[in-house]
């Protein structure tokens, strides 16, 4: 038994070095930009830069349109998944894993192709144009992790209950779908939200070869020029995908007690 627990001990440590030492050595830097003295300068620096600023906000934005743009299309899906077509479940989860599978940089090239100046539908003719295609990609890449967190939501109730019961009384589907089914799926979708919002803030392949002005493409490019804000903005990236894992930690924490009560 002891044996087992300080092998069980050795792997947490060793674990939870390997992740937080070069962490710890990374915000160490980040405070070194004053000679001879810690400071928080370089923090100051990046959140006093307007690019900065102008770039997460960007992401921001499209990290929300991604998620209002997911929920439209996987939570129809995965209830009429839930309630008519279970067979169709093996099929509608090989479509969802797919953006795992297949490169980002592939899936923006096949864009770029579809959608260029001379297709039959030129959205990167306009920068309206390009940030619907930018959320349509965000989308995808976010399909598999928005998808699960909702269809295990849909499992967690009875959907074809709740259903007759709304129908019974005489609800349209659109009533169901977003004033029955959607409330009680609330903390999976939040956590499918949140998981969305962290990989749209880090995303760069997509907003960097569509040329957007996103948060992703500001870090490489503060990288590539300068020393200590690059070390910073990796705390501040990190602290921000950390902050959502967190909420989801607590959005699901508060859905047990919930049930239980």
């Amino acid at each position: 038994m002891k044996e087992s627990r300080f092998g069980s001990w050795l792997a947490i440590v060793l674990g939870a070095s390997y992740f937080l030492i070069p962490l710890i050595g990374t915000f160490e830097f980040s405070l070194r930009m004053k000679r001879g003295e810690y400071s928080f300068e370089a923090y100051r620096v990046v959140f006093s830069d307007p690019n900065f600023q102008a770039s997460f906000l960007f992401s921001t934005v499209m990290a929300v349109v991604t998620v209002v743009l997911g929920i439209l299309l996987v939570v129809p899906t995965a209830y009429w998944v839930q309630l008519r077509l279970p067979k169709l479940r093996p099929l509608v989860e090989f479509v969802t894993l797919l953006p795992l599978v297949i490169p980002a940089i592939v899936i923006v090239f096949g864009y770029l192709r579809l959608y260029n100046s001379s297709s039959f539908l030129p959205l990167t003719n306009s920068s309206f144009g390009t940030n619907v295609l930018l959320a349509c990609g965000y989308a995808t890449l976010a399909l598999p992790y928005m998808y699960r967190s909702v269809e295990s939501g849909m499992r967690s109730i009875d959907v074809r209950t709740l259903t007759e019961a709304a129908e019974s009384l005489g609800a349209g589907w659109p009533t169901i779908l977003f004033r029955i089914i959607l409330p009680n799926i609330r903390s999976a979708l939040l956590s499918g939200a949140f998981l969305t919002f962290a990989i749209v803030i880090g995303e760069f392949t997509f907003a960097s070869l569509l040329n957007r002005p996103a948060f992703g493409p500001y870090l490489q490019l503060v990288g590539a020029n300068r020393a200590y804000e690059p070390a910073a903005l990796a705390i501040i990236a990190f602290f921000v995908t950390w902050a959502c894992m967190g909420l989801i930690q607590i959005v699901g924490r508060a859905r047990g007690d919930s049930a239980r009560r």
